[in-house]
């Protein structure tokens, strides 16, 4: 125990502020783009539906090193749009915090997306047209009437997103590096200390995040609750 707590007192613990600011930010991204993307293609033709919904979800089909893969030749230097975000904007993708970002982005994307979707498609079409009679706009009929009724849906998918991108390895691995204090996440750091041996310290970061995965699964219970009380009457 004792060595235990020295190596806790000795923590570098910028892994987990790496991580947590790059769910929270990858979450807030995800959050109103998921939404805009489920609000329009819930609107699309059948078979154009099923395209775009496909190109949607992608990025959780494929494996995170693919993803990771392309975000890399995207945004390399070596190619036409990194560099031009690096020359006329100053913008650089490939091993910073901002690569963090964006493969946390595009990898948890689709929860957001597919629970926005599912929630807006089970609200019930009786409270639009009611709302509709009322001479609501189609901006005020969204966040008042569509955006209410979805919203356990809408809240169980925000705090998945935020669970993905908070564990996110691979894509972040390949867009980001690995750089100690920069861009170096719990599951770099997992990864990194295994590879050195150093199982002590990968348990006490794995214990960490079963801790942090506890909160969310009870969150999203919590948010689920009323539904989990109808279930008990059975």
């Amino acid at each position: 125990m004792a060595e235990i707590w020295e190596i806790i007192k000795s923590f570098d613990w910028s892994p987990f502020w790496i991580s947590f600011k790059t769910g929270v930010v990858a979450t807030i991204i995800c959050f109103f783009l998921g939404i805009y993307a489920a609000r329009q293609v819930i609107r699309l033709p059948h078979r154009v539906k099923a395209v775009v919904d496909g190109i949607l979800n992608l990025p959780m089909i494929l494996a995170p090193t693919v993803a990771g893969f392309f975000l890399l030749l995207l945004f390399s230097l070596k190619r036409p749009l990194g560099r031009w975000m690096y020359e006329t904007l100053g913008i650089k993708v490939v091993q910073t915090w901002l690569g963090c970002v964006v493969a946390a982005c595009v990898i948890a994307f689709p929860l957001m997306y597919r629970n926005a979707r599912a929630a807006f498609e089970q609200v019930d079409i009786n409270l639009i047209y009611a709302a509709r009679t009322l001479g609501m706009s189609d901006a005020e009929l969204f966040w008042r009437v569509v955006m209410p009724a979805a919203g356990p849906g809408v809240a169980s998918g925000t705090v998945l997103t935020f669970a993905r991108a908070l564990g996110e390895y691979g894509a972040t691995s390949m867009l980001a590096g690995n750089i100690s204090g920069k861009t170096g996440t719990i599951s770099q750091r997992i990864a990194y200390v295994i590879k050195d041996g150093d199982y002590l310290t990968a348990g006490i970061w794995c214990l960490i995040m079963m801790a942090i995965s506890l909160v969310i699964i009870t969150a999203m219970n919590l948010i689920s609750g009323s539904k989990m009380k109808d279930t008990r009457r059975w």
